[in-house]
Order: structure tokens, then sequence, then C-alpha cells
């Protein structure tokens, strides 16, 4: 037997269905299953199974979804991050059910050309909905892969791309895609896992070339670090009696479509004495309140957010200020603070409220 022939009958040899059950397995719904891989595109399992019950919940058909508000879809992602994914989730609802009739795709191409997915979630819905022959590579695969064959090739560059897509193709139980394709990346998930993989007790321990060669933490390799910009976000939460105002991001940057109070952006972090003094000589502060009157009330301690090629310090200053207030120029909307609850915030600002509330 060869090792590719051997790889794929111990994992499938290895694989139980029942000891990993989650909603979304041994069931042949396109849409369920599509919701599931998005939801759980850079997100664990455990915090997108609250989220994958609250979407089939609101919207049980493909339909349903490509008929809701904007807004409220981006309410019900509140907390996952990478809105984009959400963005695009109801854009290629309203693609199914404008171009297919409110039927999901049936061919790998079809699911491919749909807004949001790529080449990995493209074929996890194939195989497991239509049981078609397509392999899947995610994290978990590159990492299974990378350590059994002792393949030393970047994941992250286009030869390492092809060079595993390949291979996974060539590994692929062509009768039994699904279970093939669960199969690996549940032994990705939990036994081949990135920190510590159960070594002692896999059933590739004798051909599995990382293990051999004690090359484990080395594999799979990756050839670029990603650089982290620091931003420093400065909100003003104007208060005008029980009226707040919110701007909605419409710009091409993180967070677009969400709601967030008021900002300015500084270049560096200013706090204590001087923080005023560069707010106000901002365009923005100058812009909002063009020498109205505006009283702050109270500043907040610092809040932070990590996104994957940023990370964001933030402030919020409660402002009471005094009619007229002319936000209408300045793309404002004003709502009663007790119904702040209905908008979609990035999670910085969804934490801050939370605080205040309690």
């Amino acid at each position: 037997m060869n090792k590719k022939t051997f790889f794929t009958e111990k994992l499938l040899e290895w694989y139980h269905p029942d000891e990993r059950p989650l909603p979304w397995k041994a069931i042949k719904n396109p849409y369920f299953i599509w919701l599931s891989e998005i939801i759980l595109q850079q997100t664990r399992v455990q915090q997108g199974l609250p989220y994958y019950h609250k979407f089939t919940e609101k919207y049980p058909t493909i339909v349903d979804l490509a008929n809701a508000p904007e807004d409220e879809v981006f309410k019900l992602w509140e907390g996952l991050g990478y809105y984009s994914r959400a963005r695009n989730l109801h854009f290629a609802a309203k693609t199914v059910a404008t171009n297919h009739q409110g039927i999901f795709p049936t061919t790998y191409a079809d699911i491919h050309a749909l807004k949001g997915v790529g080449d990995y979630t493209a074929a996890a819905i194939a195989s497991f909905a239509y049981g078609l022959p397509h392999a899947v590579v995610d994290g978990n695969v590159y990492r299974v892969l990378a350590r059994f064959f002792g393949i030393k090739t970047p994941i992250d560059t286009t030869a390492g791309k092809k060079e595993f897509s390949t291979l996974a193709d060539e590994l692929l139980a062509r009768k039994q895609p699904a279970l093939y394709n669960q199969a690996i990346m549940d032994f990705g998930a939990t036994h081949c896992t990135p920190k510590t993989p159960n070594c002692t007790n896999c059933l590739h321990q004798e051909h599995c070339v990382a293990f051999q060669t004690k090359q484990v933490a080395n594999l799979p390799v990756k050839s670029k670090k990603i650089k982290k910009r620091d931003r420093y976000f400065y909100y003003l939460i104007l208060n005008n009696g029980s009226e707040v105002f919110l701007h909605k991001r419409t710009e091409k940057d993180i967070w677009a479509s969400l709601y967030e109070f008021p900002l300015i952006e500084l270049n560096k972090q200013v706090e204590g004495l001087f923080l005023m003094e560069a707010l106000e000589e901002s365009s923005e502060w100058k812009m909002l309140f063009d020498n109205q009157s505006a009283v702050v009330k109270s500043i907040s301690t610092k809040y932070k957010q990590t996104l994957s090629h940023q990370r964001i310090s933030a402030l919020f200053l409660e402002i009471e200020i005094k009619p007229p207030f002319f936000y209408e120029k300045n793309k404002l909307i004003a709502i009663e603070r007790k119904k702040i609850k209905n908008f979609a915030f990035p999670k910085i600002i969804s934490n801050y409220l939370e605080d205040k509330k309690n």
C-alpha cells in the first residue's frame, strides 16, 4: 500500500461521525451548510454555533435571508467580526433568490460564483450537500498534510496553494467525498491541532514525516508575517436630552455598514491634559460643533480591539450638547438612546455600551 492510500484509508478508519456532533453535519440542506461554512470562516465552532442557530431560526430559507433588511442581518451578525462575510452572505442570498429562483446552486462552478465563496467553501458545500468529488483545503487540512508528508512549501504562496490543492485532490476518497472531507477537517481540529497535537496516540505516527523528524511544531510553514497597524479612535457620544447621534460607516474601511458614534481618529495616542486640545484642533471637531456649546461629561477608560491587520484603541467621550445642533450636515442620524440596542455596532462600541448599561 502506498503512502497516499494508507493516509486516506487510515483517516476513514479513524473517523466516527457521532463523536463530534454538530447541527450542520449529516444534513443535505445546501443553504444550511453554506450558512455554517460562512459563519465558521475565521471563527471557532463554539463561537459560531449560536449564530448558526440564530440565522437558521430567523431565516429558515435562503429567500427569507435575501428579503431581510441589511441592518437586520448585520445586527444578527453583531459580535462575529469580519463583517464583509455578512455583507457577502446577504448579497449571495439575493443572487440565489434572483438568478436561481431561490434554489441553491447544485454545481461546484455555480456555488463558487456566489459572492464570498472561495475554493474551500465551494468544495465543502458541493461535497457535503451533493456528494460531489471536490477536496476541501482549509487550515486544518494544510496542517495535517504538511506534517504527515513533511511539506515545507509555504501555505501562503501560490506554489504552496497549488501543491496542497493537488495533493488533497489525490487523497480524496471519491466515492465518499463528504465523509473524507469531514474526517480530515475533524482530525485537524481535534487531534492534529496547532499547538498541542496528540502525537503519542496518533494512527499516522509511524508514517508522519514531521513526527519522525521532530518538525511537528515547525509545520506548516508561512512565509509572511502579518504586520498590524495601530489606530487611535475617539468616539464622541453626543447627548441631546434623550437623543443620541449615530453615523453609518460607508467608506472602504473596517466595519463598513455598521453604526458608530461621531469619530475623530488621531495619528497617535493622546490622553490627559492634551486630549481636548488635540480633539478641538481637529477638522472633525470644528465641523461637528461649529462654535456651538458642548460639555464633556465623562471620558472612558481605554478600550481595545485587535483585528487581523489592525489594533484599535478607543476612548469614549460622553458629551452634552445644546440646540441648535445641525447634525444632518455631518450625515448623522438622531435616535432615542433607549433604542440604541436595535443598531449593529463594532464590538469595541458594543463593549462600551454593555459596560455603560451595567
